[in-house]
């Protein structure tokens, strides 16, 4: 038969499945999502703490978890507590997916340098910001402490100094450069035995989210081993030529402090840590024993100019003996965040 003698009703047209389900903005609500805390992240994949109350006790378990696609990009990152719908039993080779992040209490952020316009979320949901420096080899780096006090501060983290490597160098010298800002600190010292100063450390970290941040080879991950045993951080020394330490955590993980409820979020190495995501005008405020002296500038000052009224407050003493080194300090975060707005 020739198809000039067929019509329409000859013809049997498949129906487009696709796009026959009417379209909506709306998404799941999900009720039914367990929560769970991120414990560690690994190409794509989200290693979650489910804990859920029983009659004769909580149980926790393990779940694996990818990102649901209605997340889009937002970033999820260790700390983060999100919602857990699908496979959640935890067993092997099964894995949940992630359909929702709660409100974070608290970012901790930073960026690859001054003039780098995107922001990596390191953690969320921390109490507060451990700086582990060593007092020696490798030799402390003030301008890298300063960066990340201000990031604490920008983040609402209570911070602290860990001084490592006390056998090394006498700490005194160095606590007394952040006697003005009140900052507290603890200082460990290492053996061939064992590492002394454990106690004062563990006292700070009990019942809190601790992010552990340094530069390499300054002992951070050396401290986590003792304070979690088992953990099995790979620990690095320092290179004899350029006085760094090689990159030995290359992930951020959080693990639980034996016999307590806190925990302790291992960070890798950093050798930079850029402000970029914090205005300018606030970096000042972040630093405590300068900013009442700036009352007595003229408006619109840079800080960096003759009539800023900085040389005289520290010149007279009002910040301290470590004055003058805190205010070059400023001085540089200003200037490098001045020329990343220029840029």
């Amino acid at each position: 038969m020739s198809w000039r003698h067929l019509d329409e009703g000859d013809i049997r047209v498949r129906p487009n499945r696709r796009g026959s389900r009417p379209r909506t903005k709306e998404r799941p609500a999900h009720a039914d999502a367990v929560i769970g805390l991120v414990v560690g992240v690994d190409r794509g994949r989200y290693t979650c703490l489910v804990r859920e109350p029983h009659a004769h006790g909580d149980s926790e378990r393990t779940v694996l978890a990818m990102k649901a696609r209605e997340l889009g990009r937002s970033r999820i990152v260790v700390g983060d507590r999100v919602g857990l719908v699908g496979e959640t039993s935890g067993r092997p080779d099964t894995l949940a997916r992630i359909v929702r992040v709660q409100e974070r209490s608290s970012v901790l952020r930073r960026t690859a340098d001054d003039s780098d316009p995107v922001e990596r979320v390191i953690v969320a949901n921390a109490d507060q910001l451990v700086i582990v420096t060593a007092l020696a080899d490798p030799e402390p780096r003030p301008r890298m402490i300063d960066r990340c006090l201000v990031a604490a501060y920008d983040a609402g983290l209570h911070p602290v100094l860990a001084l490592t490597k006390a056998d090394l160098l006498d700490p005194h010298p160095f606590v007394r450069t952040y006697a003005p800002l009140d900052v507290d600190y603890v200082v460990t010292a290492r053996d061939e035995q064992d590492i002394h100063g454990l106690a004062g450390l563990r006292e700070r970290l009990a019942g809190r989210i601790s992010v552990l941040v340094g530069h390499s080879g300054v002992g951070k991950s050396t401290l986590v081993n003792a304070l979690v045993p088992g953990a099995g951080r790979v620990t690095g020394a320092v290179n004899d030529v350029t006085g760094r330490g090689r990159h030995t955590s290359t992930s951020v993980v959080a693990l639980r402090l034996p016999d307590d409820p806190g925990w302790v979020i291992d960070t890798p190495g950093v050798r930079s840590f850029g402000l970029a995501h914090i205005d300018a005008d606030r970096i000042v405020d972040h630093f405590p024993d300068l900013a009442p002296g700036t009352d007595e500038c003229p408006r619109g000052c840079t800080h960096d100019e003759p009539e800023c009224a900085l040389d005289r407050w520290v010149a007279d003493g009002h910040a301290g003996p470590a004055g003058p080194a805190r205010l070059e300090s400023l001085r540089r975060l200003l200037e490098s965040r001045s020329a990343a707005d220029e840029w």
